[in-house]
């Protein structure tokens, strides 16, 4: 399509939006962008309609048909609403939960929600004020509803906001009822058919009872009570970034017997604009920059991060240099997979007949091998908790017992009254294992070493590509086009001997050419090469953001727990081969 043609296009869709059913402001925002000589935002803000995928919506605030406002919010609520009550029509009642964070519009943004849902006759559950996104999925399942929604970009730049739709089961909405619900979310084609008019008799306001019922569910997962009383004054560095964490986190680790919890005072502001850091993103250092400083300053047992929604967890604790140093998010999984399993052995409640725990393809596969030494099922499941939550829901109501589960993007769930990954509730496990480290003997460091001796070195390392706008889409796209179509044949060296093609569900072995089905529930666009070394490189296009993003993994599983700098060097070296022979 010619560039004239696309603006001929998109000042038609804009025009729309200059008439009935919309406000002023909005309308105002419109009209600037057509006058203005530089149709980039013109573009940007009306080439496609923000899409409602099957974990909802994500994108930049702003007028327009993809961006996210009260329209697009609306409009969403208004086809989900639509599904609700067509897959629940048997019920005399149908009822949701409405969450936010404290992005900025994130509260006018689940009003209108709350107010579309009640206008077609669904009762709402809304929440006072910024609430975790784990509470909401703990909600669901705790007042029995049949959906819910939370506003959230989670640690997106302060210029995005989301909208995140979960199921009855509280985790986020998967086959069939995700492509019913943007079935029905297509539907709607005009503005005038979003029912914006609430029914106030049909919203009610929840909050601490909420709140205190899931610290107290939390804290039924304290496996080490005792050792979190020994070392109750253990030096806990903790901030929100800024985010809905403020208030609940402290009180989840209080609660199990910590009384030493160190606030950064300027983190603790609440506040969409996130003053001190570039973004809100626990995996970036530059998010955990004051942590680091204030946990070297008063010499913490370790430093932990809520990202501003409160579902993910960052770890700081001194490596082997004895400096603060961030924890990655596959060590993050090593760490707590290693204490659920070994505790849990050493109280002696550990079911080898029925135990599980459950990662994503593109986490480490070190915890393969602690499951496997420790004869207990692991489960494989795509990116993303709601394919855990998927897990949890084909064994509810079985023998099984749920351990643990997480991904390498630095989310943990180690309870199943929830079905999202959730900080709350991690923050003080970790705590926990601290403590029962200390009472070892051991830092959180030696612990670190002592796991890779036990059960093999690895090393893990993410980059994301970032391109942005139409032609970033377009570019990630070509990308993974050429990935599939040219696959390496080596890879630092080391031939290739496995692919795996999770879109065709095609997995195959390159010494044989023998090629076998995958069996995933669906399909996805990811590719993972495995190679002759051990190696692990995989392959996907973020489903939130407007990047392209690599897995690399590097294993030795004989190292004998002896130098882990130098070895942690070899490592280095290693994936920075592999990044170069793929191009990045």
């Amino acid at each position: 399509m010619s560039n004239d043609q696309l603006i001929k296009e998109v000042t038609a869709k804009a025009q729309v939006w200059l008439g009935e059913g919309y406000d002023e402001k909005t309308k105002a925002e419109v009209q600037a962008m057509l006058d203005a000589d530089d149709k980039t935002e013109l573009i940007e803000s009306f080439y496609k309609d923000l899409e409602f995928g099957t974990g909802g919506l994500r994108g930049i605030m702003g007028a327009g048909s993809n961006r996210m406002n009260i329209y697009t919010v609306g409009s969403a609520t208004q086809g989900l609403a639509n599904y609700i009550n067509e897959a629940f029509k048997d019920l005399p009642e149908r009822k949701v939960i409405v969450g936010h964070d404290v992005r900025n519009n994130s509260r006018l943004f689940a009003e209108t929600v709350a107010n579309v849902f009640s206008a077609n006759g669904i009762k709402v559950y809304l929440f006072e004020s910024a609430r975790p996104t784990p509470e909401v999925s703990f909600a669901i399942r705790l007042l029995g509803c049949q959906s819910g929604v939370n506003i959230t970009a989670s640690h997106n730049p302060k210029e995005y906001n989301g909208y995140k739709a979960y199921w009855d089961d509280g985790a986020q909405v998967v086959s069939p009822h995700d492509v019913n619900i943007i079935d029905y979310v297509n539907r709607i084609k005009s503005v005038t058919e979003i029912k914006f008019e609430g029914n106030p008799d049909l919203i009610e306001m929840i909050g601490e009872e909420i709140d205190h019922q899931y610290i107290e569910k939390i804290h039924t997962l304290s496996l080490s009570p005792d050792i979190d009383k020994k070392h109750h004054d253990l030096k806990i560095v903790y901030t929100p970034i800024h985010g809905v964490g403020r208030d609940i986190v402290p009180r989840s680790i209080q609660r199990w017997g910590f009384d030493n919890i160190i606030h950064i005072p300027e983190q603790d502001v609440m506040s969409g604009d996130f003053p001190t850091v570039p973004q809100p993103n626990p995996e970036m250092r530059s998010a955990m920059e004051m942590a680091i400083a204030k946990a070297e300053e008063v010499q913490a047992d370790i430093a932990l991060a809520s990202d501003p929604d409160a579902d993910r967890i960052s770890v700081v604790f001194k490596n082997n240099k004895g400096e603060y140093d961030l924890v990655n998010g596959n060590q993050i999984q090593l760490i707590f997979h290693y204490y659920l399993i070994t505790r849990n052995a050493e109280l002696g409640r550990l079911d080898r007949d029925n135990d599980y725990i459950v990662k994503t393809i593109v986490t480490s596969e070190t915890i393969r091998r602690i499951a496997e030494k420790q004869g207990i099922k692991m489960y494989d499941c795509y990116t993303g908790f709601k394919w855990i939550a998927t897990v949890m829901r084909e064994l509810e109501g079985t023998s099984a017992r749920y351990l643990g589960g997480g991904e390498e993007s630095y989310g943990f769930l180690p309870e199943d009254f929830c079905r999202d990954k959730d900080s709350v509730s991690s923050i003080p496990l970790m705590c926990e294992i601290a403590a029962w480290a200390k009472d070892r003997g051991q830092s959180m460091n030696e612990m670190l070493i002592q796991l890779y001796k036990d059960y093999g070195y690895s090393k893990e390392r993410g980059i994301s590509v970032v391109r942005k706008g139409k032609s970033g889409a377009e570019e990630i796209a070509a990308m993974m086009v050429n990935f599939r179509n040219n696959p390496p044949q080596e890879i630092d060296g080391s031939k290739v001997i496995l692919t795996k093609d999770f879109d065709l569900l095609v997995q195959k072995d390159i010494l044989t050419g023998k090629e076998t089905k995958l069996e995933m529930p669906a399909r996805s666009n990811v590719l993972q090469y495995y190679t002759e070394d051990g190696s692990k490189i995989s392959i996907r296009p973020s489903g939130t953001e407007p990047k392209i993003k690599f897995y690399f993994e590097v294993h030795d599983v004989n190292w004998d727990g002896k130098d882990y700098d130098a070895k942690n060097d070899w490592a280095d070296a290693k994936l920075d081969r592999i990044a170069r022979d793929l191009g990045i």
